[in-house]
């Protein structure tokens, strides 16, 4: 059974999203036989990285809110956060454009290396307050998860898995996905936001019963099998 995802890293509430999704799925009996798939989607693919400021600064002069407004949003995600297990530190994150990171995200893939530098992303910029725009702190996750730091680096520099974040993004205005997180399980959930384990769980077991119906042997016929019985 396949589960993709689409989020961005910038987005708090995909990883705390990720995190009930992965709770739910450790709790589902045929987790063994699911493999997931992390897909691009940049909530602002026109932001300009500006190291000069703070990440509540940024959002109060984008979303035209106050300031005391924001903190409270801002106190309100950490607190959702820290019940699923993750130390936010919001005030301190970059406002950075996530493009790099996400054809990463594509590199890693190729080596089968994404989860866990998806996973690594989110933390460096929702809770460390890296620059998730530099290449140099890209290359080095990239090494903490296995891979060479100078043929990352070299890839930074070209514009190779552009065209594959694009792709995902099509894809995901195709599907009518707008916002982020989202789960699509097997081709035939979809999930949206970071929702309760309990639900994530209830749609696994959804999607567990209708692949089934979906592999059903309807007939049978000549065959042979692995221990070279043919009939």
């Amino acid at each position: 059974m396949h589960i993709k995802i689409w989020s961005d890293i910038r987005c708090p509430f995909c990883y705390i999203g990720k995190k009930h999704f992965e709770a739910a799925l450790e709790q589902f009996p045929h987790n063994d036989k699911v493999t997931v798939e992390w897909k691009s989607f940049e909530l602002d693919p026109n932001l300009k990285t500006d190291t000069d400021t703070d990440a509540i600064s940024h959002f109060v002069e984008s979303k035209g809110i106050e300031k005391e407004r924001a903190i409270m949003m801002f106190d309100n995600v950490t607190a959702m956060a820290e019940k699923a297990g993750i130390a936010f530190h919001l005030e301190q994150a970059i406002p950075a454009n996530s493009l790099k990171a996400h054809r990463l995200l594509h590199f890693a893939k190729k080596q089968e290396l994404a989860y866990q530098t998806k996973a690594a992303l989110l933390q460096a910029h929702l809770c460390d307050g890296l620059n998730i725009d530099d290449v140099e702190v890209l290359a080095s996750i990239a090494m903490e998860q296995g891979m060479d730091k100078q043929e990352v680096i070299d890839m930074l520099t070209t514009e190779a898995y552009i065209y594959d974040v694009r792709q995902d993004e099509m894809e995901a205005r195709n599907l009518g996905i707008s916002g982020v997180p989202f789960f699509v399980i097997d081709n035939t959930y979809g999930v949206s936001g970071a929702q309760p384990v309990a639900v994530f769980k209830e749609s696994l077991e959804k999607a567990w019963e209708k692949h089934q119906e979906n592999v059903e042997v309807i007939t049978k016929d000549a065959s042979c099998d692995l221990d070279g019985r043919c009939c």
